[in-house]
């Protein structure tokens, strides 16, 4: 077994005792839900039991884990530079782990459009956070005040606009792919 096998199986052994403490289960619950006995657990949870397949794929369905996360490795790079949209005035962060999410931070200071027909309505799921100030958000028929510190989630099947009230706003939106791209058709945040 080389070192790097050996810090592999240390971490996946880690691993499956925090996801089995966050859950808040005691040994003797994960050995139920997985169908071990207890001391199998605990061994193999203490390192004197030898990782088997079987096992891994069954405790990682225990766990409501997949096999893959439960074996993964460290990522390369933590930190994830942003891209920046200048005309837009928009500072973009792709997702790594969910290649459709984008994260968008917009300074706003124009309040919402005052004609329905400039709102848009494409396929997808947005979500966001306002930083600092107020947004309004319009959502079909209705107008939602967003104070900082709250969020907002909605399908953009739904005609929708999102501006500033009372001076400048600074929200932080996710974009699930099929957001994103109904924005850029459209050429604007």
């Amino acid at each position: 077994m080389t070192q790097e096998d050996g810090e592999l199986d240390s971490l996946v052994r880690k691993r499956i005792r925090a996801l089995r403490v966050a859950q808040g289960w005691s040994l003797e619950e994960l050995a139920t839900r997985a169908r071990v006995s207890q001391s199998t657990l605990s061994r193999i949870e203490n390192g004197r039991r030898r990782l088997s397949l079987d096992q891994l794929v069954i405790l990682a369905r225990a766990l409501d884990t997949s096999l893959d996360q439960l074996v993964e490795t460290a990522t390369d790079d933590v930190l994830i530079s942003p891209v920046i949209d200048a005309p837009h005035g928009l500072m973009r962060w792709p997702i790594r782990a969910e290649p459709g999410l984008t994260v968008v931070r917009q300074r706003m200071t124009d309040p919402p459009p005052d004609n329905p027909a400039r709102m848009r309505a494409h396929p997808g799921r947005e979500w966001l956070v306002v930083l600092s100030g107020t947004a309004v958000l319009l959502l079909g028929n209705r107008r939602i005040r967003v104070e900082t510190n709250q969020a907002a989630e909605f399908p953009t099947m739904l005609p929708h606009a999102i501006g500033a009230e009372g001076g400048p706003c600074e929200i932080l939106g996710i974009f699930d792919r099929d957001a994103r791209r109904g924005h850029q058709r459209g050429d604007d945040a």
